[in-house]
């Protein structure tokens, strides 16, 4: 069997390999790339995704991995060995259901619509963008219909990100929470407003840069094995163990933008990380799903990010940097202002109390885009009626509206938008049990000293990678299953506290 298990490894490295080139072409597009290069960049990364797709679903493989399931079924089942024939079993079926053809397809079809994203979203046009995101639709309901009846369309999408899941189940998920949230944000945007002003700035690029540098490599992101950069929308993305890199937008007249956006994509890429060596180069050498890739984001950029006792550590270091700026202004002040509810227009620009109703506005609208019941033209209304509805605030225009993200504009409509909200009732999930272990940890913090929560996030999550389902790694780390009680706990006591205001 370690022959077998040895030339199924090396297959699934070369998988691997062609994916991690696709994802150095994607990140120099997003980059450094000039926007004349999108017709070749979208045929370059088409080639590279058929390769691997063709690699994907070799009968050879299929037949190696029907040889080692009959001896798999004997080994223990944390086994690595186990978990990677499993895993690569369940990638092999799903693949097999998906024509090459049409994997090369969405792939140029994925560069330029994001080539053309990036320009309509400035210029306010979503007349571009329409047919794009036509064809785009189009190709998640093909992709559906590969897998066969389902209860949804929507299923097998989200099943693609967040294994386990289903619309049903996110749908309730969903009901549950947002029975917390609508009260919890009415009560407190009744109250006075904080003032925010004292994040305006404008800071200079080059320092709001070095110190966001500075924070992520004190939390624990490892830039000998990484690097930052700046892009449209803020991502993390992996070309090998060793190289794990993220990407940041500026802002001068906003200082959390970059700063929140880089430790947020360190969360990520701290994950990526901390994945055990022995995995990496196979299907189990990555984060398990969307969701609980998001509750590592999540935390390290509210739960800790935000969190009074990171500023007691940090902002003496942040007034240094900018003197003029924030050297008469109070921590409590700064605190306050960082974590200031109010119905916004920007997802990404949310605290964290309306963040998730900007989620479950998408979550809903793809799926009647999806399903046929929303056209693509009647998007922008729809959008705002529903921000005004479930946010209380509409958008003037449609690049703060149905264009702010470019998930719809990138090859995909349907089964990420989940993955957030997921990330961050898991985040408070986990977050809670590394206390337990840990009582310690918040007083550390306050001192900059994180090793503690990062040690407990890898040895509990991070160095598993996607050996277990998710269901499995979150109750192996916490106890129990996905539960919204220590996410609601949190909020209602943070939010509490800032805003004197008493929850039931």
């Amino acid at each position: 069997m370690h022959q077998s298990i040895s030339e199924l490894q090396e297959r699934l490295l070369e998988i691997s390999d062609l994916g991690y080139a696709g994802a150095v072409l994607s990140w120099d597009q997003a980059t450094y790339m000039p926007s004349a290069g999108a017709p070749a960049r979208g045929r370059q990364r088409a080639l590279l995704s058929r390769l691997a797709h063709d690699r994907m679903t070799d009968p050879a493989l299929g037949r190696l991995l029907d040889k080692l399931e009959t001896h798999a079924a004997a080994w223990p089942a944390d086994n690595d060995d186990a978990c990677l024939v499993r895993v690569a079993r369940r990638k092999f079926e799903q693949a097999i259901k998906v024509p090459a053809a049409f994997v090369a397809r969405r792939a140029t079809l994925s560069a330029k619509s994001y080539d053309a994203w990036t320009r309509a979203r400035p210029a306010n046009d979503f007349a571009t963008m329409r047919p794009y995101l036509e064809q785009t639709i189009d190709m998640a309901r093909e992709y559906a219909g590969f897998f066969g009846p389902s209860d949804r369309i929507t299923d097998p999408l989200i099943d693609r990100h967040d294994e386990g899941m289903t619309t049903a189940s996110v749908s309730a998920l969903f009901a549950n929470l947002r029975r917390h949230l609508v009260p919890l944000a009415k009560a407190i945007c009744e109250q006075s407003p904080i003032d925010d002003t004292c994040l305006r700035g404008p800071f200079a690029e080059t320092p709001q840069l070095e110190f966001s540098t500075r924070v992520i490599a004190a939390i624990g992101y490892d830039l000998q094995r990484g690097r930052m950069d700046k892009t449209h929308h803020p991502f993390c993305t992996k070309f090998s163990h060793n190289d794990v890199r993220i990407t940041t937008r500026v802002r001068l007249d906003d200082l959390g933008d970059a700063l929140f956006s880089c430790i947020h994509e360190a969360g990520h890429a701290m994950y990526e990380q901390g994945v055990e060596g022995s995995l990496v180069g196979t299907p189990l050498g990555h984060g398990v799903s969307a969701g609980v890739h998001e509750s590592q984001s999540r935390l390290w950029e509210n739960i800790v990010g935000r969190s009074r006792g990171f500023w007691q550590h940090f902002y003496p270091e942040l007034q240094r940097t900018f003197p003029a700026e924030l050297g008469s202004v109070p921590l409590d002040t700064f605190y306050r202002a960082i974590n200031k509810v109010s119905r916004s227009l920007i997802r990404t620009d949310a605290d964290e109390v309306t963040y998730n109703l900007h989620v479950m506005l998408r979550f809903d609208l793809e799926i009647e885009l999806l399903e046929g019941r929303l056209a693509v033209k009647d998007l922008p209304e729809a959008w705002r009626s529903r921000m005004q509805s479930d946010i209380g605030v509409a958008p003037p225009d449609d690049r703060d509206g149905c264009l702010q993200d470019v998930h719809w504009y990138s090859g995909w409509v349907g089964g990420s938008f989940q993955g957030y909200t997921i990330g961050n009732i898991l985040a408070a999930q986990l977050h809670a049990a590394a206390l337990e272990a840990h009582p310690e940890i918040p007083t550390d913090i306050a001192a900059g000293r994180f090793e503690k929560l990062h040690h407990w996030m890898r040895e509990n999550l991070y160095r598993h990678g996607a050996k277990y389902t998710p269901d499995d790694v979150i109750t192996r780390a916490t106890g129990t299953d996905l539960r919204i009680e220590p996410y609601v706990d949190y909020l209602k006591a943070k939010y509490g506290e800032l805003y004197a205001i008493t929850f039931p």
